[in-house]
């Protein structure tokens, strides 16, 4: 299975548009080390000729630009793509906007759970997406799903798992207690490469990509399913839970996003410590996060603590 990182920023990107916190400046300024990063994507084949693409950032297009894996066959007929299926882990803005870019009545299948369909139904913008053409399937929120385009089975499986996290910013009621967060708001994915002999490969083969970009918490069934996986990408959003606050970019903390720390006690670097992973990557990263910052003691720790950070166009091979 070949996967590559499409968007390895959170929401708005790196660096965001109206920030001008040092970081954000440090890349319009062309800095050495800075890297540019577009907002969270991922894109997985078993073939590499037919994609899934895991959530559709307000970026895709500069993605597919950026990536010629997803560009249209040039042998092919006049409209054509790669891309022959979109899964949602939620209904983030920054996880669905990118599908009204992926207009123009081409065919692939729309993979999410009940949840998140239920926010495209209501919003009649998303019908730019005729039915008819783009087949939207309901994901369970625990279970195994043979993913599939418009030729048919891709090669690859997916399993499904609620993970502790929140309602889309857009969806909250602030009268609700959680702002009205429900269990299946976030997924996380395991994806495998199916094999026509032996079925899909388990989580401890070595073999799996866990796709986890928005997480609250480790829960305990959680850490069991990551244990044995190949490759895990991980939420990255924050560095501390307040450094929104400490930069003067806002008063959200990363808990009231839905999203853990990196550091501290309760931190994913903690909470990870002695997970079972061969290859443990942060992705969704955040402006405001001090990893970005090549040589910072955010980036050292984590480089020493076995963690990479993700970068758009990084390449993983399973």
């Amino acid at each position: 299975m070949k996967a590559r990182v499409l968007g390895s920023a959170a929401g708005g990107g790196f660096p965001q548009w109206n920030c001008n916190a040092p970081l954000s400046r440090a890349v319009r300024q062309g800095r050495s080390g800075f890297l540019a990063r577009t907002q969270s994507s991922i894109a997985a084949s078993a073939d590499g000729k037919r994609w899934a693409v895991f959530n559709a950032s307000p970026d895709i297009r500069a993605q597919i630009a950026a990536n010629a894996i997803l560009q249209p066959d040039p042998e092919g007929p006049a409209r054509n793509t790669p891309i022959s299926a979109v899964v949602l882990t939620n209904a983030d803005v920054d996880h669905i906007a990118g599908l009204l870019s992926l207009r123009e009545r081409e065919p692939f299948t729309l993979y999410a759970t009940a949840r998140v369909l239920e926010t495209l139904e209501a919003n009649s913008i998303f019908r730019v997406l005729d039915p008819a053409v783009v087949i939207r399937r309901e994901l369970p929120l625990s279970g195994t799903t043979e993913l599939e385009g418009p030729d048919g089975p891709l090669g690859l499986t997916i399993e499904t798992f609620a993970v502790p996290g929140k309602i889309a910013l857009f969806l909250e009621d602030a009268s609700r207690d959680g702002f009205g967060s429900e269990s299946g708001d976030t997924i996380g994915i395991a994806i495998h490469e199916r094999n026509a002999a032996d079925g899909f490969a388990p989580v401890t083969d070595g073999k799996t990509l866990l796709y986890v970009p928005g997480c609250a918490r480790v829960s305990d069934d959680l850490r069991r399913r990551i244990d044995g996986a190949g490759c895990l990408l991980f939420d990255g959003t924050v560095w501390q839970d307040d450094e929104m606050q400490r930069t003067g970019v806002g008063e959200k903390t990363g808990a009231r996003m839905g999203h853990m720390a990196i550091s501290g006690e309760q931190g994913s670097l903690a909470a990870l410590r002695d997970a079972d992973i061969a290859r443990r990557i942060y992705v969704h990263i955040n402006t405001t996060n001090p990893i970005l910052e090549p040589g910072s003691a955010a980036e050292t720790a984590v480089n020493q603590a076995g963690w990479e950070i993700g970068f758009d166009g990084m390449e993983i091979e399973l």
